[in-house]
């Protein structure tokens, strides 16, 4: 049942409250309001006062006396106890509606709750107006309802945005942002997801979540699954559901708002109400909004930062591997330098007589030379592919002409360590012919045979070469495939856990094997970058160590050859 007002005019009743000092009691009604009451914290009258309060029965005595909920008590208890600690939190008054409940009826206020503020600066108790409003006025009432002020607003975004200021390290923001917010605005659950362009999923990364709510901490979100968070981020304003129906994270009312960077958004955050619908106010909309943008700023700061941190940390580290590789390199180069120093010497000296003796120690020297030349060729080769400085002029190549060529510069090599050397071409009636360069394409074949021949002391070496007729562009040109080949040993293989090194740059996957085998360790790099010039791309399988290997690079087919099916008799 609803209340109705009485005339203006109606005779009050001033009563006497124990906890208040004399003249606290007249106080309340020389305020000229027609209801006036303070309470604690908890809700608790301190002290009363209503101008229809005797027509109910209702003595200041007996409010004060009576257990809370047995009295004139709010109908929304909770929600209006959450008001008054916002209120003494901010430290700012608040205006509101809300029902008081007393012996089966109901009377809807528009109020004013105010802080009480005392020595030091603490609040403990509010002062309470308000009038009766007419139950067909309730909703227009709620409509034009607007905050008092938004000073304390201001005040809360601008400590949120000190801390997060103070920091570049992104968790600390996101941790700040959610705690500040959740508690501040007392919501259920309070997170924030990074988010990146484009992308499907976001990921939250912390949390504020009040008990017995479940934590989300952690989770990927799908966006299609999530419309308020999609829509947050697409139209970059805040989205308010002040009825949420069967959502899995228990949500019952959400407010959402992307945080943004030069327009970009960069992420988002979500305040849930769990336990029962919220009205959100234009205050609390406006606080999110702004804070958000404070927010966004902050991550592309951190981000920035990280990024930058982790480029110095990868060029300290780059310096680092080309420190080790150049002690590594200049043992490399003396051991030929000292062949060749070394049998020069001898024959210059006269220490060999005998014309055989002497041929064989120039052959040493001139050996050596060789080594200390393809030494020196890596270097160079890794020096102009650092600078972004290799280019190569492509034309077409025989296959078969270029397997013919390593078969004759390795064959010797694998046969004195007594491994075999196959070479298995396509089947096919014409050439088959690849778009590269000729000299390169013969470096990288000679490079990943003499490895594998390094690296393998019994069984043998495989090279064999697949046609993909898989269209295939490259430098605006169309090619009718790839040609797949294939480098296979039964060597001693590498361990998972050191294959993702062998294509760095001045990094070895093993020093002491690097010393043991000789090398400069920069045989796959190079080989890599030469093939990705040409538009292909290099590839190492190995099941682990004492496994063997398998490299595989493709090049662009120059022309669709004919294959055959089947052996001609």
């Amino acid at each position: 049942m609803t209340a109705t007002t009485n005339s203006p005019g109606a005779e009050c009743h001033p009563m006497d409250s124990p906890t208040l000092a004399p003249g606290k009691s007249s106080f309340l009604q020389e305020l000229g309001a027609e209801l006036a009451f303070t309470q604690d914290l908890s809700g608790q009258y301190l002290s009363f006062y209503w101008q229809e309060a005797l027509e109910y029965g209702l003595t200041q005595e007996k409010v004060l006396r009576l257990p809370l909920k047995d009295s004139f008590c709010p109908v929304a208890l909770e929600a209006y106890r959450e008001q008054i600690q916002r209120v003494l939190e901010l430290k700012t008054p608040q205006r509101c509606i809300h029902a008081f409940g007393y012996q089966g009826q109901s009377f809807p206020f528009e109020l004013v709750i105010s802080p009480i503020v005392q020595a030091g600066d603490k609040a403990t108790t509010v002062l309470v107006m308000g009038h009766l409003l007419p139950q067909e006025s309730v909703q227009s009432a709620i409509d034009s309802l607007v905050p008092i002020s938004l000073d304390p607003n201001q005040k809360l975004l601008t400590k949120i945005a000190r801390k997060i200021r103070r920091t570049l390290d992104l968790d600390t923001i996101w941790r700040e942002t959610v705690t500040s917010l959740g508690k501040a605005l007392q919501v259920s659950r309070c997170i924030i997801c990074s988010y990146k362009p484009e992308q499907q999923k976001v990921t939250v990364e912390a949390e504020y979540c009040q008990k017995p709510f479940q934590s989300i901490l952690g989770r990927q979100l799908e966006l299609e699954a999530e419309p308020q968070l999609k829509q947050a981020l697409l139209i970059s304003e805040p989205v308010v559901v002040e009825q949420v129906t069967n959502d899995h994270f228990q949500q019952q009312s959400v407010l959402v708002v992307s945080t943004s960077y030069q327009d970009e958004p960069n992420g988002v955050i979500s305040l849930q109400q769990c336990d029962r619908h919220r009205q959100w106010s234009e205050a609390e909309i406006e606080l999110v909004r702004e804070l958000a943008q404070q927010v966004g700023t902050a991550i592309a700061h951190a981000t920035l930062y990280q990024e930058l941190e982790w480029a110095r940390e990868q060029a300290e580290k780059a310096s680092r591997h080309k420190s080790e590789f150049l002690a590594s390199t200049t043992h490399e180069l003396r051991t030929p330098l000292n062949g060749i120093i070394g049998s020069l010497k001898l024959i210059l000296d006269e220490v060999v007589d005998d014309p055989e003796e002497q041929t064989e120690f120039i052959d040493v020297a001139h050996t050596s030379a060789l080594h200390l030349l393809e030494i020196i060729n890596d270097i160079l080769d890794i020096a102009k592919i650092e600078a972004g400085k290799m280019e190569l002029e492509l034309d077409q190549v025989k296959l078969e002409g270029l397997m013919e060529d390593v078969d004759r510069f390795t064959r010797n090599q694998a046969q004195q360590k007594n491994l075999s050397l196959n070479f298995e071409l396509p089947n096919t009636r014409d050439d088959v012919i690849v778009f590269g360069n000729y000299q390169r394409l013969l470096q990288v074949l000679l490079n990943l045979v003499g490895n594998a021949i390094k690296f393998t002391h019994e069984g043998g070496v495989t090279i064999s070469a697949e046609v993909q007729k898989t269209k295939h562009q490259f430098k605006d040109q169309d090619f009718p495939g790839l040609v797949k080949v294939r480098v296979a040993d039964t060597g001693i293989g590498v361990s998972l856990e050191q294959q993702e090194k062998l294509f760095n740059s001045f990094t070895q996957v093993d020093g002491s094997s690097t010393r043991k085998y000789g090398g400069t360790g920069l045989g796959l790099t190079i080989s890599q970058k030469l093939i990705e010039t040409m538009g292909g791309d290099v590839n190492f399988y190995s099941l682990g160590e004492g496994l063997g290997s398998t490299v595989t690079f493709s090049v662009p087919l120059y022309q669709d050859p004919l294959l055959i099916s089947q052996p001609e008799d």
